[in-house]
């Protein structure tokens, strides 16, 4: 349970049908091998300590005695267990039979949560036996102890204030208005327990699997869905044992059909409650809400967690959603740009490239955007500025893609320009300090400006999101622009969306990319090497861009502490990065990130394109002062 991971399980045990004995056993064992695994949390199908499928004999006494005595054995059994566990079970009060979910931690039953939506239809026919929940509130005596018998509860963990859990049982997923919803809404519960006895039929877990993690998305909660198994009668239906953990619209685990056993997944309650706290559609409740909140201590376990992060949270893992993800970006920053275009009355672009990825980026959607007005690719103006760090390599790959596209291709050196304003403000040619770096961004910026100008075109940005989140850019330099296409592209994102495009073009013009793709990333603002080659490499000054694109997602997107997020690091990059090294960068992230605000505070417009976009104007807003000390302290103490 460290940083807010709870490693948590649905089971579905071995049952016969009316056995409470066994059934009792088989359900002790698993709660049993779910603690011994770490877990803090397991969740049992509905009615599993009789049976779904007892028939008529749920209206027996006989039957329900001896599924309470079982409850009481199981309370006594996992008395030392410090794992909080969701039992179905018929529970008999006075004229009324409901349909509960009993929860048990360290031999005391906390709740009795009883189904409130009785289905009566197909092969339900629960109306013959239980009475719906709705409205029950009591405290009633059940196995040998005073228990509040209601649907309107929340279980909260003392000692992680974010795992609170709310329960509800098969048929309420499937209601207009489920208690899930209130539970969340009203109870504020990050966790949705459901036990369920699900019948199976072919292409139903293709429903249930959508309908649970688009749930877990809409109200950004981890739900645990439990179903009873083969052990369950066959008269009339087959139950598969389809256990799924899904989390904010993420499947974490899912049990292979029709095999009994525990499915595990690692939760993040802490990512819950930052998404909602981000969603302002959670701090709207009910006036008169009537949910019971239920305390429990629990000793918050250093388990290894078996949740693995993305080491590119940025990029999807399946190369057919990946290509899909490309193509839709490429259209977003093409649409964008031409809806400037149109919006100006804009005929014309201008672009700086430099052989680099983010202006071929930057070429591709312009060409795209053209096409789309349906204006000749003439009117987009590429224009190559070569000086003190340009290598062949790179100004050959600009010309030679730039005129491949049909776009119009010109050359402006600025060494003159350049060394005649070191001459005007009495700078050293031979001093290779930021003066002679910016000076040269800031020149190309000039010129791309003023062609604009004498055009009536706009200057097209190239700078992508991970720059400036590290703010390497230029100010007013090539950090400024007319339309900054690439905004909310991170560099690792960058990277595939150039790769892509060779799918989609000519043989010619896949080369030439697949060599700008093998040029080691660089402003090439310092002279090259003896051999002609870059000597000035980007990832050697401010760090790995995909240690640093993994900083960025986890902080901007969901808050994670540094700790957190150190933590997420080591496991993610285990034997790629040291733990020192991760530190280093992590240090340059957050320094670089809170001192270059000022940066972003004043970037051009852009489109944006995923879920992490640093715009002042609508995803992300700082003051540029803001002081990093506490994260620096913190990183410091790891």
């Amino acid at each position: 349970m460290n940083y807010g991971f709870v490693k948590t399980a649905c089971a579905t045990p071995s049952i016969k049908v009316a056995d409470c004995i066994f059934n009792s056993e088989q359900i002790i064992s698993q709660i049993s091998f779910a603690a011994q695994h770490g877990a803090s949390l397991v969740v049992f199908p509905e009615l599993c300590v009789t049976g779904y499928t007892c028939g008529d004999m749920f209206l027996h006494n006989f039957l329900l005695e001896h599924a309470e005595r079982s409850v009481e054995r199981i309370l006594v059994r996992t008395k030392t267990m410090g794992i909080l566990s969701i039992v179905g079970v018929p529970v008999a009060v006075n004229d009324a039979i409901y349909n509960c979910a009993a929860v048990l931690y360290k031999g005391e039953l906390l709740a009795l949560i009883p189904k409130c939506n009785i289905p009566n239809y197909n092969e339900y026919n629960e109306l013959r036996y239980f009475t719906s929940g709705k409205g029950v509130d009591k405290i009633i005596k059940y196995a040998g102890q005073d228990v509040l018998l209601s649907s309107n509860v929340v279980l909260c963990c003392n000692q992680l204030k974010e795992f609170r859990i709310g329960v509800e049982i098969c048929e309420d997923l499937l209601a207009p208005i489920s208690p899930s919803q209130r539970l969340v809404l009203d109870g504020k519960a990050t966790v949705i327990a459901n036990l369920a006895a699900s019948s199976e039929y072919a292409g139903k877990s293709d429903y249930r699997r959508d309908l649970i993690r688009i749930t877990s998305g809409k109200l950004s909660c981890a739900y645990l869905f439990a179903s009873a198994g083969p052990g369950e009668s066959s008269t009339d239906a087959v139950y598969s044992a389809h256990n799924i953990i899904a989390e904010n619209a993420n499947i974490l685990g899912e049990s292979v059909k029709f095999s009994e056993g525990i499915t595990y997944a690692d939760i993040d309650v802490q990512r819950l409650d930052t998404e909602r706290r981000k969603n302002n559609n959670f701090t709207q409740t009910s006036t008169n809400s009537d949910i019971h909140y239920i305390n429990f201590d629990m000793v918050l376990k250093q388990t290894k967690l078996s949740r693995k992060f993305r080491k590119h949270p940025f990029i999807p893992t399946e190369k057919a959603e990946l290509n899909r993800r490309c193509e839709e970006i490429l259209t977003m920053q093409a649409i964008g740009l031409a809806t400037r275009m149109q919006s100006a009355s804009i005929r014309e672009l201008v672009l700086g490239v430099s052989g680099g990825l983010d202006s071929t980026l930057a070429l591709i959607v312009s060409v795209k955007a053209l096409d789309i007005l349906g204006l000749d690719r003439k009117n987009l103006h590429a224009i190559s500025m070569p000086c003190f760090g340009t290598t062949v390599r790179t100004k050959s790959n600009a010309e030679k893609l730039s005129l491949a596209y049909g776009a119009d291709f010109s050359q402006v050196d600025i060494t003159k320009s350049v060394k005649q304003h070191f001459i005007d403000i009495g700078q050293d040619e031979n001093k290779l300090d930021t003066t002679y770096e910016n000076a040269q961004a800031r020149q190309r910026t000039m010129v791309l400006m003023d062609v604009a100008n004498k055009l009536g075109a706009l200057v097209v940005g190239t700078g992508d999101l991970s720059e400036l989140a590290l703010g390497w850019a230029t100010y007013n330099g090539d950090h400024m622009s007319m339309y900054a296409v690439n905004a909310s592209v991170p560099k690792t994102m960058v990277r595939y969306l150039v790769a892509y495009e060779t799918q989609l073009v000519s043989k010619e013009i896949g080369s030439i990319i697949n060599d700008i793709l093998a040029t080691p990333v660089s402003p090439e603002l310092l002279p090259p090497d003896e051999n002609g080659e870059i000597s000035q490499v980007t990832e050697d000054v401010v760090g790995p861009y995909e240690l640093h694109d993994f900083f960025l997602y986890y902080f901007v997107r969901y808050g994670f502490s540094p700790e957190k997020i150190f933590y997420m690091a080591l496991k993610t990059f285990e034997g790629e990065y040291d733990r020192y090294t991760i530190k280093k960068w992590m240090q340059k992230f957050f320094i670089r990130f809170f001192t270059q605000q000022f940066k972003r505070s004043c970037m051009p417009d852009g489109p944006k394109v995923g879920s992490v976009s640093l715009s002042p104007r609508g995803d992300f807003k700082m003051p540029s002062d803001l002081q990093v000390r506490l994260w620096l302290e913190r990183i410091n103490e790891l």
